[in-house]
């Protein structure tokens, strides 16, 4: 199918690309990778009257660290963003979940702020920026604001952008000392919509107890989700089979995703359920081996 007819605007600067967007306001999109706009748009699902290609904002793409966090700019690829040695360094959730991403063509041309903005709660992105509680920068000719995540997603496909503004970056927090990660996900393919999956990022103290856990689900709401009631039932336990288990039936109960031809809600919770504890005990091992001394050939003991 072909797309409706639209007037196609090239801006070079991210000021005129603002200026379109305050002119144009509903009538006008913003175009990114277009994974997700151009099959809408040759669907017939949306219908502007005017693209907006941001390709061309060279300052509108980049990754680096500042003040000890992770800056990064609402048109970087995810392939950059899954290659990124400081990304895999010192965030490795993220690039765990951009494993899952689509296949490797999708990622090369997909953007992370387009994958964000779009708001699909079955995506990865949304989900571990909703776990590492990323904050998102958006701007308008009116000025910038930052908005966090968990006032950032509404609904399905829907985000708290105006239709004036712009996601232009996205910031993400230090991870704690002695914390593991794991991304799970199940889909009837490789490169599917997932029909449920779970981020966590899992604290240790000293004793190796739970001190913090962080748990986002997706495709389970219409958004991605903090499990808070499963993360408060962890802290101070030190979390094994059943602790894990207990979390993740806690994570399951409180929500209730809509079913489909894909799978049941039934279903989809208890897909949920298996996803969670397999990320709470894949987080811990890894917050584990992160905290456990190392030995040296010369017998030197250190962690």
């Amino acid at each position: 199918m072909k797309p409706p007819a639209f007037s196609y605007h090239d801006p070079r600067t991210l000021d005129e690309a603002l200026s379109l967007l305050a002119e144009h306001g509903d009538e006008g999109k913003a175009l990114a990778g277009g994974q997700s706009l151009v099959p809408l748009l040759n669907f017939r699902l949306a219908h502007p009257e005017h693209l907006i290609d941001l390709n061309r904002i060279g300052s509108l793409a980049g990754v680096s660290r500042k003040q000890g966090r992770l800056r990064i700019g609402a048109m970087t690829r995810q392939s950059t963003l899954e290659a990124s040695g400081l990304v895999a360094a010192n965030w490795p959730l993220l690039t765990e979940a951009l494993g899952f991403v689509a296949h490797a063509q999708i990622r090369n041309r997909g953007t992370v702020g387009g994958s964000v903005a779009h708001a699909d709660p079955a995506a990865e992105l949304p989900a571990a920026f909703a776990t590492l509680d990323a904050s998102f920068r958006v701007a308008s000719v009116r000025g910038e604001r930052t908005i966090d995540a968990d006032e950032f997603f509404v609904t399905h496909l829907t985000t708290t952008i105006e239709p004036d503004e712009l996601l232009v970056g996205i910031e993400v927090p230090a991870v704690p000392a002695g914390s593991g990660h794991a991304f799970t996900e199940f889909a009837r393919r490789h490169g599917d919509f997932a029909l449920g999956g779970a981020a966590a990022v899992v604290t240790l103290d000293a004793a190796g107890s739970c001190e913090r856990a962080a748990i986002a689900l997706l495709a389970a709401a219409a958004t991605p989700v903090r499990a808070t009631e499963a993360e408060a039932l962890l802290a101070g336990e030190a979390i094994d089979e059943r602790v894990a288990g207990a979390a993740a039936a806690k994570a399951a109960a409180a929500v209730s995703p809509t079913g489909d031809i894909h799978g049941s809600a039934d279903y989809r919770k208890g897909l949920i359920e298996v996803m969670v504890k397999r990320a709470l005990l894949s987080a811990t091992a890894r917050a584990k081996a992160a905290n456990s001394p190392v030995t040296s050939e010369n017998g030197a003991t250190h962690v």
